[in-house]
């Protein structure tokens, strides 16, 4: 199997309070791991909020998951039960590359672990009488104990799961992430 060199770091540290310095944390983790940093914005040519700039950041990320080895995604519950929307769709694209995706989530209590008890503390779920948990549309929720969807969890090569007090700040996950990756490669 061939070294993993690149990766391309997925999530939504780029919307958090010091994103800067968070991001630089984690490069800095790659960097002493030997691993290059593939980054979706490096060259943006659109300086102001736009549809445009949002195309070509669209367009970037891309890029940079085809250029990358493999990805690393932060699925830590953004804005309710499940990880920021473009880390699932770039976590998606990179699997259907066939791009290695290591995956961690932070959470703030061992109860926030699971799925299923995410999206019952967020929308509230019932028990059917069939068994089935349920949210209050009458849809079915995936319970099958894990901490994200199947699908998510199932592509992950390695899938961390971080009970921290600081779940956007923590970056504990890169590092386990880049630990697999060497062992994936090895």
């Amino acid at each position: 199997m061939r070294r993993l060199a690149s990766v391309y770091l997925s999530g939504p540290e780029r919307w958090l309070p010091d994103s800067e310095a968070l991001v630089a944390r984690q490069h800095a983790l790659c960097a002493a791991a030997g691993v290059e940093v593939k980054v979706a914005d490096a060259a943006m040519v659109e300086q102001d909020g736009s549809e445009a700039m949002a195309r070509e950041l669209y367009a970037n990320a891309l890029a940079s998951v085809r250029d990358a080895d493999a990805v690393i995604a932060n699925l830590t519950p953004w804005r309710g039960p499940s990880a920021h929307p473009a880390t699932l769709f770039e976590t998606g694209f990179a699997s259907a590359l066939g791009k290695p995706v290591f995956a961690y989530m932070n959470v703030g209590d061992e109860a926030d672990a699971e799925y299923a008890e995410r999206v019952g503390a967020t929308v509230g779920v019932v028990l059917g009488e069939d068994g089935v948990l349920r949210d209050a549309d009458n849809t079915v929720v995936e319970d099958f104990g894990l901490p994200e969807t199947i699908m998510l969890w199932a592509e992950a090569r390695r899938f961390f799961c971080i009970v921290t007090s600081d779940p956007f700040g923590d970056v504990a996950g890169v590092e386990l992430c880049l630990e697999a990756m060497k062992a994936y490669a090895a």
